[in-house]
């Protein structure tokens, strides 16, 4: 095949996936921090296993999220979820908290201080992504994957599938012609079920969240099309696996469609640049795009611990650019503050609203009146158009 016809693949996991139950933690307790104090530091990790939680990770913070208060939000994040199961239950499983207060040196290089602005958190590479490939401007492999497994989840939730669990995974393979997808080629839903469903219960359950999440006549084959492929999926969760923070980070971002810096973003506080600088590439990038100077853009930030600007800022438009890359490049610094104050001054990022991107992307989804998914605003387009139109 050519480079602009192939065959991509990206993948999905639901908010019951053990590995989502701990960012959603972690995430949760970010939430609970800055929901006090907004200036709050949080790097907060979570481990799940069979009725067990372990908490670990530095903070500084108010003294009102005591221990007790943090296991209520623990317990809740969970029962939220859905886990109410004999190996994994909200209620029943053993919490221990072995989180602690921030390191000084740490804090030395991120607060501000005289004539010092506030530092980047960590030192790091980020990247950001978008394509015109879907309306919400992202890759439509894992755009697709996650629509799928939020069907099945509100199907949960409401009830009317009661027979599915929490924990379930979706991969979806697209043919691209002339660079743009045009069907499925292969689907794979695996869902934790109740006892008494077998598998082709199952596979009719799952069918229709899978065509009607899918662009019309966009279905795989029938031979194509695979749920639970091992026969059965009773036991799930961090019963059936231990969970990590941090540990989907390709699911978090573009499926792979494009690179990823290394640094995971749930259960962190957006003084970390792993996760504001991250959210920043994609506003920048997601804007490029909407404004219709490129139908493909990547950008990369770097910064170093305790320094306040980008130490570089690249943009690729991958060859589809309407304007020259190194003037898209300072036209964007021009018009965005790249400093972790200033991403998180024009996001609104010091505020309670990272629960909510635990799971099913942390990019393409609408932005929301609270100041939920800032990152997805397309505010800077017009800017963009008249810096280069006007």
């Amino acid at each position: 095949m050519s480079k602009n016809n192939y065959l991509f693949t990206s993948e999905s996991v639901s908010e019951g996936h053990p590995d989502k139950v701990c960012d959603r933690v972690s995430d949760a307790i970010v939430d609970t921090f800055l929901g006090h104090d907004p200036y709050s530091r949080v790097a907060v990790e979570t481990l799940s296993t069979t009725n067990q939680i372990v908490l670990a990770g530095e903070v500084r913070g108010p003294a009102e999220v005591t221990p007790e208060l943090i296991e209520q939000v623990v317990r809740h994040a969970i029962k939220d979820i859905g886990y109410e199961q004999e190996g994994f239950h909200w209620q029943h499983l053993k919490l221990e908290n072995l989180i602690h207060e921030q390191s000084a040196d740490i804090a030395q290089g991120v607060d501000a201080a005289g004539n010092k602005d506030e530092g980047a958190g960590d030192q790091g590479i980020m990247f950001g992504y978008a394509c015109d490939e879907t309306e919400h401007l992202m890759p439509a492999p894992i755009h697709l994957s996650h629509s799928i497994l939020h069907s099945l989840a509100e199907a949960r939730h409401s009830g009317a599938e009661p027979g599915l669990g929490p924990d379930s995974k979706s991969q979806v393979t697209l043919e691209y012609r002339g660079g743009k997808p045009v069907r499925a080629t292969s689907i794979v839903v695996s869902t934790q079920h109740a006892e008494d469903l077998d598998q082709e219960a199952v596979r009719e359950i799952v069918r229709p969240h899978v065509v009607n999440c899918l662009p019309e006549g966009w279905m795989c084959a029938e031979q194509d099309f695979y749920v639970n492929p091992t026969g059965r999926f009773v036991i799930g969760g961090p019963d059936g696996d231990a969970g990590l923070t941090g540990r989907k980070i390709i699911v978090d971002t573009y499926g792979g469609a494009a690179p990823h810096g290394g640094g995971a973003f749930s259960g962190k506080d957006p003084t970390k640049v792993d996760r504001s600088a991250a959210y920043a590439a994609r506003y920048l990038a997601k804007n490029v795009v909407g404004a219709g100077l490129a139908t493909s853009c990547t950008i990369q930030l770097s910064y170093a611990i305790g320094v306040a600007k980008p130490l570089s800022v690249f943009v690729y438009t991958h060859d589809t650019g309407q304007v020259d890359e190194e003037r898209l490049g300072a036209a964007l610094l021009d018009l965005v503050d790249l400093s972790p104050r200033g991403i998180r001054e024009r996001l609104g990022l010091s505020r309670p609203i990272y629960a909510r991107t635990a799971a099913y992307g942390h990019f393409g989804r609408a932005p929301e009146p609270d100041g939920g998914f800032s990152w997805e605003r397309l505010d800077l387009a017009a800017e963009l158009k008249s810096a280069f139109n006007g």
